[in-house]
């Protein structure tokens, strides 16, 4: 039995995860309801992977490392080691995370940014989608899923409504 690996993600009507600047402020400011899922999310996993510049950016916006308790794995070029809390990996992210899916554990959350994911749905590596859409049309910014993808059949397991945000919850088929 292979570890999943979550897509959590909050993406507006028209299908952008941020603006161009990385701004979020359009989603941090969107009225939910209690924590719209998260920690039900979060209790399901025990590893994070995220690229450098969703790390830096919660980093930049959080009071404190999020997910002190998993083990956290940040891809990126520039940095080596490891933190309290981060190992820097300068591995290919695909074949990495296949490494993992092959061991014992956890669900792996596939924190961001759009690098990743896009490396991710190219290859079928999410098994499943929790999508939350917020109501806004952003118009630009960087999009959930790019071109020229594969076409991957879902399931919808649940939907759920968290104030102004919908929640759609697919796996894979």
């Amino acid at each position: 039995m292979s570890r999943g690996v979550i897509l959590y993600i909050g993406v507006s009507l028209d299908g952008f995860i941020a603006k161009e600047d990385d701004g979020l402020q359009w989603l941090e400011e969107t009225e939910g309801e209690g924590d719209n899922g998260y920690t039900e999310m979060y209790d399901s996993i025990d590893t994070t992977i995220m690229g450098k510049r969703t790390y830096d950016y919660v980093m930049e916006h959080a009071d404190a490392f999020p997910y002190p308790d998993k083990k956290n794995y940040v891809f990126t070029t520039s940095e080596q080691g490891s933190t309290e809390y981060v190992d820097f990996v300068n591995e290919d992210v695909v074949a990495f995370t296949k490494k993992l899916k092959g061991q014992q554990g956890s669900k792996i959350w596939m924190v961001g940014g759009s690098g990743i994911l896009d490396a991710f749905v190219k290859e079928n590596l999410i098994d499943e989608y929790i999508i939350t859409v917020t109501p806004h049309i952003l118009g630009s910014g960087i999009p959930l899923f790019k071109e020229k993808n594969p076409q991957i059949d879902l399931e919808l397991v649940d939907t759920k409504r968290y104030g102004q945000f919908v929640q759609l919850h697919y796996k894979v088929k």
